[in-house]
Order: C-alpha cells, then structure tokens, then sequence
C-alpha cells in the first residue's frame, strides 16, 4: 500500500494519504459501503448511470455540510442520469440524522465504518487523521473519468468543474 506524504493539508498542516493514487481511464474501485438503513452498498448498485462520488471527513463539519448541501441542490438539475454519493467514516445512523435535518433528498450518504477499505481503495485515507480526504470522482460506466482532490481539506471544491465533468 503506498503513502503520498505532504499530498494534502489539513489546516496548512501537510498530511499524508494512504492508498494508490488513481487517475482518469482507471476502473473504478468496487467497494462495500454501509448506507443509512444498515443495507451493504457496492459500486455496481450505481453504475447504470454516471455517479458523482464526493469523499468527506464528516458530515459534522462546516465544509462538508456546505458541500453536501450544494450538491445536493446541484444534483435537481443534473436529471435522473446521475447519482451523488456521499462518503464519509461517519455511523450510519449520525448520517441518516444529518440528512433528515438539512433536508437532503437527492444525496445518497454511505459509510465506510465497517469495513475501513474504501479510503485505501481510492488512495484518500489521510493516515494522520484517520478521516476520508475531501475527494470527488465522477464515474461513468465503472471508469473514473475525472477526480478533484482538494489540495486543502478545509475548502470547499469546485463545485461547477465536477458539475461539468458529470454532464
């Protein structure tokens, strides 16, 4: 398993990432993700349409609660050919809270609590911090056709450049 020190920073502070970087034209990793009624989810439940796959420390934070949020809206206008994943470390049930109390209907929220491999998997897993990197993906027919690593995990991403790459 490889480690990309300095590839990210929390706060300004450098961290490290675990995992194998993965690039555009590679097949997207399958994972089992736990999602908000305790059901194991895989990536082929998705891959009939183009997946925005948004990596994130916790629900619980400013940032990933603002960018949640946004795609969320975003994903109303991008028709019913997409679907917006949510990925964090965070239970489950604290999961199912959050989307119930910020009104999230179009953002299906999974978690990596239980089987702790998708970080590794797609190369995110910050090692000091034992949190998801704030990463998005956009898969189209089980290939990865763009990633957004947010070089600092305190801000937001690009929201209209993963928008563009979904279409």
């Amino acid at each position: 398993m490889s480690e990309r020190p300095g590839a990210i920073t929390f706060k300004g502070n450098p961290m490290t990432l675990v995992g194998n970087e993965l690039a555009p034209g590679d097949a997207a990793p399958d994972f089992a993700l736990i999602a908000n009624d305790l059901s194991e989810k895989q990536l082929s439940d998705f891959t009939d349409k183009t997946i925005i796959l948004s990596a994130v420390p916790s629900l619980d934070t400013g940032v990933c609660d603002v960018e949640t949020r946004t795609f969320n809206e975003k994903a109303a206008a991008l028709g019913d050919d997409v679907t917006v994943l949510t990925v964090s470390l965070d239970l489950p049930f604290a999961q199912k809270r959050w989307c119930a109390s910020a009104g999230i209907d179009r953002v299906v929220t999974l978690s990596d609590y239980k089987h702790g491999t998708f970080g590794k998997a797609y190369g995110i897993l910050i090692k000091e911090l034992g949190l998801l990197a704030r990463c998005i993906f956009v898969i189209k027919d089980g290939k990865i056709t763009y990633i957004q690593l947010v070089p600092e995990v305190a801000e937001e991403p690009d929201y209209d450049a993963v928008i563009e790459a979904a279409k």
